[in-house]
């Protein structure tokens, strides 16, 4: 900064011992200023030359210090965007924007996520947070930012600006291998987290059923059994040919339809009325929050506070929402 200031000090000082020099030549100070960026910059478009003694000897000086001192500004200027392009792969860059998904870990899971939560809308941003010296993103995706750190510090997150984050997902660590002990340091991350930024969404990836109840005690608000979740799909799988693919509509938006929350319309008083409603326009209402009971309460009126779930494809859901 002080290399930048003194050379804008030596442009203005320029600009005006040139006008001073020439004044009848260069008719203005613009007109001055032009004549000095012309000069350092050696592009010499010739339009305004110096015609006295004095102007032609400031003019030599200026060749001998300004080219060389805006030579200098201009490498300064490209070192620095090296400089912070490096440390955003190092993930030492802090993020400071808001409403962004943090994921902790970085695994084949974590990369599937990131590429459906990109894929699912167009604006969110994600923060990845593990330990790795690089970022195992391609940076040049300008909506993934990496941030380098031990992911049970506080520091990290806040790195992460995890207190104006929308939701944060915990993939458990696939380097330990005893499965209760990389529940453990998934509900040391969780502590951290609920800690910091209490009111986000927090996701967590439990390798074992009986502990999620001590994820309770930390307020986390989902949880992920991934081994069970695996096993049931393939015995359903096996059980009924085709299901898988009915479950990977449900969980991904690549394939067919996909599974959407909304909110409730002024005009619905019953499940029924809303039920209809959607059904009319090509969506498939199936759940409030976690009940998936819907066909037996149609007569039922609609909470306020409402979560419904409805199946249906994009379009229909932008026109629905």
């Amino acid at each position: 900064m002080t290399l930048i200031l003194y050379t804008v000090i030596f442009v203005v000082f320029c600009t005006i011992v040139a006008y001073l020099l020439e004044s009848d030549n260069l008719e203005s100070l613009w007109n001055s200023f032009y004549f000095v960026m012309t000069t350092f910059s050696t592009v010499g478009y010739g339009d305004y030359s110096p015609v006295t003694f004095a102007g032609k000897l400031f003019a030599v000086f200026m060749y001998l210090v300004g080219i060389g001192l805006l030579g200098v500004v201009i490498g300064k200027i490209v070192d620095a965007f090296s400089i912070f392009k490096r440390k955003r792969e190092e993930g030492k860059v802090n993020y400071m924007k808001k409403s962004h998904i943090i994921i902790v870990g970085w695994n084949k899971k974590t990369e599937a996520a990131i590429q459906e939560i990109l894929s699912t809308n167009p604006t969110i941003e994600v923060v990845l947070i593990d330990t790795l010296n690089k970022s195992p993103i391609d940076m040049t995706q300008e909506r993934v930012h990496y941030v380098q750190g031990d992911v049970t510090a506080e520091e990290t997150f806040e790195k992460a600006n995890i207190s104006e984050a929308k939701s944060v997902i915990i993939f458990s660590d696939e380097s330990i291998q005893d499965p209760s002990l990389r529940d453990a340091k998934t509900l040391t991350i969780a502590i951290v987290v609920e800690r910091l930024a209490p009111s986000v969404h927090t996701t967590v990836e439990v390798l074992t059923e009986e502990h999620t109840s001590n994820f309770s005690h930390v307020k986390v608000d989902e949880f992920i059994l991934s081994q069970e979740t695996v096993s049931r799909i393939a015995v359903r799988a096996a059980m009924y040919e085709g299901v898988s693919k009915v479950y990977s509509q449900l969980i991904s938006r690549q394939y067919g339809e996909d599974l959407y929350k909304i909110s409730k319309k002024d005009q619905w008083i019953t499940y029924q009325d809303a039920f209809n409603d959607l059904l009319d326009n090509g969506a498939t209402l199936i759940a409030d929050g976690a009940k998936l009971d819907i066909n037996r309460r149609l007569n039922e009126k609609i909470p306020s506070d409402a979560e419904l779930y409805v199946i249906c494809n994009e379009e229909t859901y932008q026109k629905i929402s």
